[in-house]
């Protein structure tokens, strides 16, 4: 199984997935965006990672790449790739599949629990999470207005649109489980300007303070990915 990833700055890589993978033996190529590199083939990959990042889905302008980014994305899903979007990478899936994206009523950073509903705690990708679970976020925006084809699994206090599943092979997840503790350092350090205290954003020292929820989180993220693994394996998705 050959992983691609799209990274958009930096100071964002997949994290524990690049773990996971080199635990599993499977090539992982990527596209630094960033660095305006060249994006592959659609054949030259199975599965499809979108990365977060500071910037927004709309933000063309400043940010020219992000045309041909969709434009390869949505290609990969028309070619029945596996795609899971991370963050800013869930909400370049849900404008590529006629959602919308919006500005969230406020920003929600640092560790905040989300709720699985109970369609996605009847299959076995989302079971083993367990109620309630606190997962990382770093977010402004969000996906709403998703089309039929598309399930929103997953809320939380500030944001009720924190997940979806599309087609059964696409994954939209608003949070990460992806992230170490050396890439929220770099969140930190480079976007450390959007953490203004309020019911939904926590200062540094709070975030930086539970190295535990970090572990939790990649396990989640690998136990995510194994099932992933399995399904696809079988052909049941």
């Amino acid at each position: 199984m050959r992983i691609h990833y799209l990274q958009h700055v930096a100071f964002e890589n997949p994290g524990s997935i690049l773990k996971w993978a080199q635990a599993n033996n499977y090539p992982v190529t990527a596209t630094q965006l960033y660095n305006d590199e060249a994006l592959p083939e659609v054949s030259d990959f199975d599965w499809l990672v979108v990365m977060g990042g500071p910037m927004n889905i709309y933000e063309e302008a400043q940010y020219p790449w992000l045309k041909a980014e969709k434009a390869f994305i949505k290609a990969a899903i028309e070619a029945n790739k596996v795609v899971l979007g991370l963050c800013l990478g869930s909400q370049l899936i849900a404008d590529i599949i006629g959602g919308k994206v919006v500005k969230n009523k406020q920003k929600e950073i640092g560790w905040f629990p989300i709720t699985f509903f109970e369609e996605a705690k009847a299959s076995p990708l989302f079971a083993f999470f367990p109620d309630n679970p606190v997962v990382f976020h770093w977010h402004g925006d969000t996906f709403v207005e998703l089309p039929p084809e598309a399930t929103v699994i997953a809320a939380s206090a500030a944001c009720q649109n924190q997940a979806f599943v599309y087609q059964k092979r696409v994954f939209g997840f608003q949070f990460h489980l992806e992230n170490t503790q050396a890439i929220i350092k770099d969140l930190i350090k480079n976007c450390g300007d959007e953490m203004i205290p309020s019911d939904f954003v926590q200062r540094p020292e709070e975030v930086m303070a539970h190295p535990e929820y970090i572990l939790q989180d990649n396990l989640w993220m690998a136990a995510f990915l194994d099932q992933l693994k399995l399904l696809v394996e079988a052909d049941r998705i």
